[in-house]
């Protein structure tokens, strides 16, 4: 057996087991509130009514269900902050909400877009570390969340986060109809991104960018 070099590390042999996710402080209530109703209608011999509100407890627990992701380390990387579909890779100027000075600078940046189902994780992560710089509400619509408007239209909220290193990254949450969601990420300068449309992201593990390269990166649907 090859002696380790002094630069080399063995692999962790700490054993990963799989749990059930933990429901999101916030929606705690939710679940709560709809498994209390469940069981008065069992009180109240409602059997059908009463399995189908199970079903829908079930589904508002998993709804806010807050999994352990394993995000990797590394100072330019962009993590993904949504699970979902990425839907849209497109080249925008930034918001207006997030233009000026001491935010986006002008120019195209290149925006790619996560549409998260009514099945998907809604718990979203900050795709890099650093300070959030701006915070900006929009009032606005519900409609579909896959349409191309719903990002001028809709509902959203705008964030912008500096990291330990000057780099400015914004995105932006944008609501739905019925709780489906896009969340639109704005990669800087200079920077491709590293996932294809149509693939699935997993928030706080899949890497759509790191600052700086650009790898053309090409696929195709199978």
């Amino acid at each position: 057996m090859p002696e380790l070099d002094k630069h080399d590390s063995p692999l962790p042999t700490t054993t990963v087991k799989w749990r059930f996710p933990s429901v999101h402080p916030e929606g705690r209530k939710f679940a709560v509130g709809a498994a209390a109703i469940t069981a008065f209608a069992f009180l109240l011999h409602l059997k059908l009514i009463a399995w189908l509100l199970v079903g829908l407890t079930i589904w508002v627990a998993a709804f806010f269900r807050d999994p352990i992701r394993t995000t990797p380390r590394g100072d330019r990387l962009i993590v993904a902050p949504a699970d979902g579909l990425v839907t849209l890779i497109t080249r925008v100027p930034p918001p207006r909400e997030l233009a000026g000075p001491d935010m986006l600078e002008d120019g195209e940046f290149t925006r790619v877009s996560i549409f998260m189902s009514v099945f998907d994780v809604h718990i979203n992560r900050a795709p890099i570390s650093g300070r959030i710089r701006r915070i900006a509400y929009v009032p606005g619509k519900f409609i579909n969340a896959d349409l191309d408007k719903a990002s001028e239209d809709n509902e959203r909220q705008h964030l912008l986060i500096e990291s330990s290193n000057g780099v400015r990254i914004g995105f932006t949450q944008i609501a739905g109809l019925v709780a489906r969601r896009i969340l639109d990420v704005y990669l800087p300068a200079g920077t491709g991104p590293q996932v294809l449309l149509g693939q699935r992201a997993v928030a706080g593990e899949t890497i759509i960018g790191e600052i700086g390269v650009d790898p053309g990166r090409t696929g195709i649907s199978q």
